[in-house]
């Protein structure tokens, strides 16, 4: 199979070139830990950094959401561009994109600066995500092969998110919370050195566009959406800024989904939608990245505004919880060649929804002991899920089209991580009894939770599911 581009061509490996050891595995994973890494390690920062810098809870959501909304957003066009110019080669731009977004994080001056970075930041990260999954696609061809891939890939998830908030914290009480975005740079360097060194070219696909009307549809969509749910907590739920916000975003989204059935090339071809493996797939991806992402966020405001932690003591506090990814993580692989995603998918979603009404229904001065349960079965419901579902999605796509299955994945996971980061931080601005708006957030993120375990036993085949002829997109 020829590029078909001019220069250098972006050649795929013979067949068990690539697969051999783990290689390429770290190699790519390392991308995806730093994208990871960087998400925990926000959490424990923003409070500090919203007071080094004067900034208030609502810049503090527009720092922590600005990197989501543009990683959501830009997922899509991430994973065409790695379709038509070569997975390794758009992957390693992400990587430079992210690495020098990052130091300039670590420089900015105030928090204009700081939340634009972040948007940079969100760039490169769509860049990355895309491909990783993309290029384990391509490297580790049997299902028994992915499946121990796509486990491990979960699993440097895990390790990033257990380290983010612990080396958050301890960077924040020693060197400060600009070292929190410095110590991607040496991860960065580390991931173009071995992808380059471990990781050959994939093919390149010059037919396929980038639909850019589709594009711009889906970034106001994920935009305004990120908008209403911020500034409903400054100015209420009710307000002209919010109510309009909210209405453009479902323009947004019904011009995103007519542009697609009218384009010869979507974004997002529509009949990838009638795969019910992959539809409910990404709509489970989604519902728990907005329980899981919204309970840490919201709990570091919880244990530093209300317990009145530290960063570090608010990193160990977190600790418990994300530290359940990794375990859960290799668990799932593990026992998914066994018995299938789809008992692994419902059993991760009712843990994860048991241990948010737990908390929920924990008092209103409950003892950091009684916390500790709900925050592990978050983490471990949520990351014993994401491997069966990563495999549903990924499987149930043609490998023509593997990097969109990729973005659409991991779209709508950001959109859910942004909506959760969103909605907890404008409960906690907007009500007088902070507690009481935490257990709210809670009890909505269990609820997140069943809706996800009940869209799994409809949608999450018994066995492994194998893709269908490539979508026309006509």
């Amino acid at each position: 199979m020829t590029s078909g581009t001019r220069g250098a061509p972006d050649r795929p490996s013979a067949p068990g070139e690539q697969g051999r050891g783990l290689a390429p595995l770290f190699a790519v994973c390392a991308g995806y830990f730093m994208v990871i890494l960087d998400v925990t390690a926000i959490n424990v920062a923003v409070p500090v950094i919203g007071r080094e810098l004067s900034a208030s809870l609502t810049t503090v959501q527009w720092i922590t959401n600005g990197y989501t909304l543009t990683f959501a957003a830009l997922l899509l066009t991430g994973g065409a561009l790695g379709d038509r110019l070569g997975h390794r080669r758009v992957f390693c731009a992400g990587v430079v994109v992210f690495t020098l977004s990052s130091a300039a994080c670590g420089l900015a001056p105030d928090a204009v600066v700081l939340t634009v970075a972040r948007l940079a930041e969100g760039v490169g990260a769509a860049l990355i995500v895309p491909g990783s999954l993309a290029l384990l696609q391509q490297v580790y061809r049997s299902p028994a092969e992915r499946a121990r891939a796509f486990g491990l890939w979960g699993s440097m998830a895990g390790i990033a998110a257990s380290a983010g908030p612990l080396l958050g914290g301890l960077l924040v009480d020693t060197v400060g919370w600009r070292w929190v975005f410095f110590i991607n740079l040496p991860v960065g360097a580390l991931c173009i050195l071995l992808t380059l060194r471990h990781v050959t070219a994939s093919v390149r696909q010059p037919g396929r566009s980038v639909d850019w009307p589709a594009q711009c549809a889906l970034v106001a969509m994920v935009a305004l959406l990120t908008t209403a749910l911020n500034e409903a907590g400054r100015l209420g739920w009710t307000a002209p800024l919010v109510l309009s916000a909210a209405g453009l975003c479902v323009v947004a989204g019904c011009l995103f989904v007519l542009r697609e059935y009218l384009a010869r090339s979507p974004a997002l071809p529509l009949t990838l939608l009638t795969s019910r493996p992959l539809a409910g797939g990404a709509a489970i991806g989604l519902l728990f990245n907005f329980a899981f992402y919204g309970m840490v966020f919201t709990a570091s405001l919880y244990f530093q505004h209300e317990r009145g932690f530290s960063a570090l003591r608010t990193g160990l506090a977190l600790f418990p919880a994300v530290a359940m990814s990794m375990f859960a993580s290799a668990l799932s692989g593990r026992l998914s060649r066994r018995t299938g995603h789809r008992p692994l998918v419902i059993t991760g979603m009712l843990v994860g929804a048991a241990g948010l009404a737990g908390w929920a229904a924990a008092g209103s001065d409950p003892a950091y002991a009684v916390l500790l349960l709900p925050m592990m079965c978050a983490g471990f419901g949520t990351s014993f899920t994401l491997t069966g579902a990563t495999s549903t999605v990924m499987s149930a796509a043609p490998d023509t089209h593997a990097g969109t299955a990729s973005a659409l994945f991991n779209t709508t996971r950001q959109i859910g991580s942004a909506a959760g980061v969103a909605l907890g931080g404008s409960l906690l601005a907007s009500a007088s009894d902070f507690t009481g708006s935490v257990r709210l957030s809670m009890a909505i993120g269990a609820l997140a939770y069943l809706v996800a375990a009940a869209i799994a036993v409809l949608c999450v085949p018994r066995a492994p599911v194998s893709a269908g002829p490539a979508p026309t997109g006509e």
